[in-house]
């Protein structure tokens, strides 16, 4: 049987954000977004990222998506998204892939609505369409700059000003997705032909990065637009100051040193350990209170390194686990590197700006009291919700145009 595939063009050039594919919203990488949301959708089969960046190539990989190679003469400025989908469906095709329906989604969406996807999806498969894309409702009057610059009217009349209730719609294009028969692709060399529909998804969702201020005004409001999901992770990896304390110390007339901790935290600790989910702290520092508590909790530690990121790796190579499947909990600024690497990049609450602002998640309790146990509680809420039985509803169709 024919698959339905998501195929997503991400090439390396990008003139008006550098990298701008590998860039973070919400604590994950763009690129990284995109192949979530089509995983996330009952209806698509396989995930497939076209690219000719071994950096967006490595990080889709580890993400799950299958990798094209995107031929260099496919991947300039003046290259079409067209070219590298037939180009990704001919690979596909060598391999033995049967593709009857593409999807193809933008990087530059960082909020995929997947019901309205998995809808355009079933439209298409249903043969009620033979295209589909997403777009938001507006009755916004549009105008254009005539001859000298001056304004002409496009979409109404303008001696005659209706009351939005009293106006149909109209409904502009987000580039977050298309969904197609591929056949039909193929034979149009475009991504709109036959009887074309229009999914609907909400204006939250509608923003297309092209520039740094978009870019961070994605970054702003993901907090508000991304659905909390359950932190479904393989380990979990923390900083020790700051986050299994409070980031003070206490030193006495001798100079030794000792610190806060909390038995909440050793609780979740165990609890993890329970469930099979390792859990390590890596600290700069050098000091043996860390490694006592390491000790007292019976989890790896690595300390006095200078390369967290480094460390990091090594360790998540020598367990098997990926980075994507990676929790990390830190708080201040030399964390940040390994916030980038992982796929749940986690903050304390009261940890530095930078750090917030990288963040996927932040914690509703502090460091050294109770911020692991915070985020073990929510590690274990995911590996229970990613065991629970799957349950099907039947899919609605999203609003129809030709």
């Amino acid at each position: 049987m024919s698959e339905t595939v998501a195929i997503i063009p991400a090439r390396g050039g990008s003139k008006g954000i550098p990298r701008k594919n590998v860039q973070r919203v919400g604590g994950v990488p763009l690129i990284a977004r995109t192949v979530a949301a089509a995983q996330q959708s009952p209806a698509i089969g396989r995930v497939v990222v076209t690219t000719d960046d071994a950096d967006i190539a490595a990080v889709a990989a580890e993400w799950g998506a299958d990798i094209v190679g995107r031929p260099a003469d496919l991947a300039g400025d003046e290259a079409s998204s067209e070219s590298a989908l037939l180009h990704a469906l001919d690979d596909l095709a060598g391999r033995g892939v049967d593709v009857g329906v593409v999807a193809f989604l933008q990087a530059t969406s960082p909020f995929i609505d997947v019901d309205a996807l998995t809808d355009a999806v079933h439209l298409v498969r249903s043969r009620r369409r033979d295209s589909v894309f997403s777009a938001v409702e507006t009755y916004g009057f549009l105008w254009e700059k005539g001859a000298g610059g001056a304004a002409a009217a496009v979409n109404h009349d303008l001696e005659f000003r209706p009351r939005r209730q009293d106006r149909d719609p109209h409904y502009l294009e987000t580039g977050a997705f298309y969904v197609m028969r591929a056949a039909g692709f193929r034979a149009a060399r475009h991504r709109f032909f036959g009887s074309i529909g229009i999914a609907e998804v909400p204006a939250r969702t509608a923003i297309e990065i092209d520039t740094v201020d978009e870019l961070e005004l994605a970054r702003a409001i993901a907090s508000l637009v991304d659905r909390p999901a359950p932190i479904d992770v393989d380990a979990v990896v923390t900083d020790f100051d700051g986050v299994h304390t409070d980031d003070t110390v206490r030193v006495d007339q001798h100079g030794v040193e000792s610190v806060v901790v909390s038995r909440s935290d050793g609780m979740g600790v165990s609890l993890l350990r329970d469930a099979g989910i390792p859990l390590l702290i890596l600290s700069t520092e050098a000091n043996p209170v860390v490694a006592a508590r390491a000790r007292k909790l019976g989890v790896d530690v690595i300390q006095a390194v200078h390369d967290k990121a480094a460390a990091l790796r090594e360790w998540a190579d020598a367990h098997g686990v990926r980075l994507s499947r990676i929790a990390y909990l830190g708080n201040d600024v030399n964390d940040l590197r390994c916030l980038d690497l992982v796929g749940w990049p986690i903050a304390v609450p009261d940890a530095h700006p930078l750090v917030l602002s990288a963040a996927r998640v932040v914690l509703d309790r502090p460091g050294g009291v109770g911020a692991v146990r915070d985020l073990a509680d929510r590690v274990l809420a995911g590996r229970a919700a990613a065991s629970a039985p799957l349950t099907t509803t039947p899919p609605t169709s999203p609003q129809e145009a030709s």
